[in-house]
């Protein structure tokens, strides 16, 4: 039996339901080349980060001031710099290069920190030959002077604002961390948000014991990080528009989960931390096992599979939320081994 994994994901064809989310990999169009050759059904290239755009602006600027203040003339020593690429430039002249080069969709990736800068750089990226352009929202809430409403409704203003000034699909990559998730999702979408992509992980901090920093480290996803995800895409897609789309990222290594994350109703899985681990070639083991799940359970298609297992379709909707929790309590067995104390 021929499968087919042919998928829409924000209004796109795509060959295939599997999506290589922003990574390191996807920055360099001689990685993205081979990713694409693997059989991914689209790209998204590296975040962006504004707050990398102005460090560097504020740096080349103190570079080419110094000693200016005691010795006005040592500012004729250098020469005229016409243009100097920057960390903005070269990632458009990357993404341009891997769009020119791919024959699958390249989305890009903007993480921003003003509104003014979402707005430019979203025009910018469209310019540079984008498809799509997935935005993350990612902000720890710390401050105990904002609500979550205000900071709920600062969100919704800032997606309306990018939907408004391009006019390609948008996907806003979300936390967990939201009150009522569900209420914010719809909102979103009413905002001009094309599609989710649920969900962003937090990479938290941790400390050096020696030095007393705080130092960052970089865990890669494992399989049961997927469940989260699972759950809300299986809350959600009965609930919002047919329209828009839904991407699950997080815990995506294997075929298997590629097919739970369809048959709660996701448009694409998205994998970063296998293709890191295993490299570009790793889409295909995980394309293969897609396909020989489907066949071994008479699923000719993406569309037949999608939407099979969520909140709409399950005999106990209540699984998703509430009742998984209980059941989950009840479900553990001590190992026979366990010593009581």
């Amino acid at each position: 039996m021929s499968v087919d994994l042919r998928t829409r994901y924000l209004g796109l064809e795509l060959r295939s339901p599997i999506v290589a989310s922003s990574s390191p990999l996807t920055g360099s169009d001689a990685t993205a080349a081979l990713i694409e050759d693997a059989g991914v059904g689209a790209i998204v290239l590296p975040s962006l980060f504004e707050e990398e755009i102005l460090r560097e602006e504020i740096e080349l600027n103190a570079s080419l001031e110094a000693g200016s203040e005691q010795f006005a003339e040592a500012l004729a020593y250098f020469p005229t710099i016409d243009a100097l690429a920057g960390v903005g430039e070269r990632y458009l002249e990357s993404l341009a290069l891997i769009k020119e080069r791919a024959s699958i969709p390249v989305i890009g990736s903007l993480n921003a920190t003003t509104t003014g800068g979402w707005i430019r750089y979203a025009r910018l990226m469209q310019d540079a030959g984008a498809d799509a352009l997935e935005v993350n929202l990612y902000r720890v809430a710390g401050d105990p002077n904002r609500t979550a409403a205000e900071m709920e409704e600062a969100d919704l203003a800032l997606v309306a604002a990018v939907a408004d000034s391009i006019s390609i699909p948008l996907a806003v990559k979300l936390s967990p961390f939201y009150t009522a998730f569900a209420g914010f999702a719809g909102r979103l979408a009413a905002q001009g948000a094309d599609g989710l992509v649920l969900f962003n992980r937090f990479y938290q901090p941790d400390l050096d014991l020696e030095t007393f920093d705080v130092v960052a480290r970089v865990d890669l996803s494992i399989p049961a990080e997927l469940r989260l995800p699972m759950r809300w895409i299986g809350i959600l897609r009965p609930q919002l528009p047919a329209t828009v789309s839904l991407a699950a990222t997080s815990g995506v290594h294997a075929g298997t989960d590629v097919v739970k994350a369809l048959m709660v109703g996701a448009d694409v899985a998205m994998m970063t931390s296998a293709i890191l681990r295993h490299g570009p070639g790793h889409v295909r083991v995980v394309e293969d096992e897609l396909r020989l799940w489907m066949e071994e359970h008479e699923y000719e298609s993406v569309t037949q599979l999608r939407g099979s297992a969520n909140r709409e379709t399950v005999a106990d909707p209540s699984a998703f939320e509430r009742a998984n929790y209980m059941q989950t309590l009840h479900s553990w067995v001590a190992p026979r081994d366990a010593a009581v104390s």
